[in-house]
């Protein structure tokens, strides 16, 4: 069982909690119960939130010792800092090898405890530059969704925070428990890190051109030879026209979001499947086993042998 809990300041954020709670905190029929859910605060008792109400916290930072995962679900106002106890609790928390993540504002926590010294980081686009102003020994990069180094982990806006967290189950959980997860949810299963935190203004033409159709019809076409050309041809643009729409309204390249449906589906097939490696290759349009290979490691950090055995142990 992964524990998670997340550490709260007042007056706290509630969607931010929100985002980790319903990833983390719900109970799902048909889905193996994996994670533990709880708050804790520097000074438990009754917490104010941004939305009107109080929150009743019982746990203090003691909890952190607890926990395998600590999130951050905002901290706000950014310009304050933890206190002493609090920056003491996340360092000690991320020694004995504790993941440490943040949603939006709550890298700021992370970066005070030093944390972030060194490393690439994201926060909300808002807060980005007063992020990289106040803590320069921190990479900061506005423009992507989420940012995880394995052992600390930081997203966006509060929207990215859910990106991030079923990111997390992802890789500690496999494709189809994330995937179980975000049906219950209503939403994609997936959004790549490296997406943009925001897309351009709509205009127009992107109102009357949405790739939904395109998309649809190359999901189902994974295993043929799909390319921008073609996809193209099919949705009647030119390839700059559907690289602009692509980066538009996705946020990302045709070439980029392909191959990441690919490698989904890739990891599907090895939860749930015993296709030798060149028929899973060949299903999701990667040629060979020795692409799928090449392709896999540099996405996921793994071998696909290796993600199978990983993922298909447990109950389903």
């Amino acid at each position: 069982m992964h524990r998670v809990t997340a550490l709260i300041r007042p007056p706290q954020s509630t969607f931010e909690l929100g985002c980790a709670a319903q990833v983390f905190g719900i109970e799902r029929p048909g889905l193996p119960k994996r994670y533990t859910f709880s708050v804790c605060t520097e000074r438990p008792g009754p917490v104010a939130t941004h939305a009107g109400y109080d929150m009743l916290v019982t746990d203090g930072l003691d909890a952190l010792d607890r926990a395998d995962t600590v999130i951050v679900p905002g901290w706000l106002p950014a310009d304050v800092p933890p206190a002493p106890a609090v920056v003491h609790a996340l360092r000690r928390a991320h020694s004995r090898g504790t993941r440490v993540v943040s949603i939006c504002s709550g890298a700021f926590a992370l970066a005070h405890a030093g944390l972030l010294d060194g490393r690439r980081a994201t926060t909300h686009w808002a807060l980005a530059d007063k992020l990289a102003t106040r803590f320069p020994e921190v990479r900061v990069d506005p423009d992507v969704l989420y940012v995880d180094h394995g052992d600390v982990a930081t997203s966006a806006g509060a929207g990215a925070g859910i990106d991030l967290c079923m990111h997390l189950v992802r890789n500690d959980q496999g494709a189809w428990y994330a995937a179980h997860i975000a049906r219950t949810m209503v939403m994609p299963p997936h959004r790549e890190g490296g997406q943009l935190q925001y897309a351009a203004p709509p205009h127009p033409v992107q109102i009357d051109g949405t790739l939904a159709p395109l998309l649809e019809w190359v999901a189902g076409r994974l295993g043929e030879e799909v390319t921008i050309e073609s996809m193209a041809a099919h949705a009647g643009l030119s390839t700059r026209t559907l690289t602009r729409r692509f980066v538009d309204q996705l946020g990302t390249s045709p070439g980029q979001w392909l191959l990441a449906q690919r490698i989904a589906t890739a990891r599907g097939l090895l939860e749930s499947s015993d296709l030798p490696l060149d028929a899973v290759a060949r299903r999701v349009g990667l040629s060979s086993a020795t692409n799928l290979r090449r392709r896999f490691l540099n996405a996921l950090g793994t071998t696909p042998g290796a993600y199978r055995r990983a993922f298909r142990a447990g109950p389903r």
